[in-house]
This record gives C-alpha cells, sequence and structure tokens, in this order.
C-alpha cells in the first residue's frame, strides 16, 4: 500500500482553479475562508453555462485531483440541481449553473473572506526560470 503525500489546501484548490479554467467555467473565485469557518480552508466557487457543461467541469477536476495527489472528492448535487458540490476537506468546490449561482450568492454570503487572485496552477508555480546562455 503506497502511502498518500500531504498536498497543502493552497495546491487543491490551485488544480481545481486551473481545471475550471481549462474547462471554460466562468467566474471562477476563491476565497480563502480559513478564519471564517472550520468546515474549509478554501471555497472555489465557478459557474457553468448548462447541464453538460457542469459535468465537465466537475469531472475534470475529480479527474485531475484522483490521478495527481490520489484524492476522491464526497460529491453532492446533480447536473439537475444546478449545483455539484466537491469536497476535499479542506477545499470545497462549488460548480452551479448562472441560474443558481445568481440565486444563491455565494460570493456575497462569503464576503468577508478574502478573495485569492494569486493561486496559481501548479506547473507556474514550481517553474525555475532557466539563465539564457
Amino acid at each position: 500500500m503506497t502511502e498518500k503525500k500531504h498536498v497543502s489546501a493552497e495546491d487543491i484548490a490551485a488544480v481545481c482553479v486551473a481545471e475550471a479554467e481549462d474547462r471554460k467555467a466562468e467566474n471562477v473565485i476563491t476565497l480563502k475562508v480559513t478564519d471564517l469557518t472550520v468546515i474549509a480552508d478554501y471555497f472555489v466557487l465557478c459557474t457553468a453555462n448548462s447541464e453538460p457543461h457542469l459535468r465537465a467541469v466537475t469531472d475534470k477536476i475529480e479527474k485531475s485531483l484522483k490521478d495527481k495527489y490520489g484524492l476522491i472528492a464526497h460529491r453532492e448535487g446533480t447536473t439537475a440541481s444546478q449545483w455539484i458540490l466537491l469536497d476535499y476537506s479542506s477545499v470545497l468546490v462549488h460548480v452551479m449553473t448562472q441560474e443558481a449561482s445568481a440565486r444563491y450568492q455565494l460570493e456575497s454570503l462569503w464576503g468577508d473572506a478574502p478573495r485569492v487572485e494569486a493561486i496559481k496552477t501548479l506547473e507556474t508555480k514550481s517553474r525555475i526560470k532557466k539563465p539564457k546562455v
């Protein structure tokens, strides 16, 4: 049995953001909620423009985190509910249709949480610039 490598909440959130953006999710927002709640360190919020798009975004995030780190999310909701929640313990990913996003306004509900603009993909964070010769 192989031992799981510890993955930071920031790295999980970065993968979620990168994969959501890769699948053309809209309004991708990362909120750092560490000081506001005990349920997670980060919320990643994004919208999809249809039920198939909702499925594509969530499936891409799940596959990537499973392949990279062996992480499996607890999943709530369905495409028919217009809101899927992926729970990675320290990171909660909310993928909603535009209608559900407008109805629930999670970014307003968690308005005290700082938006994290600086989360980059792991590839960008680990890239080392080589000197020109």
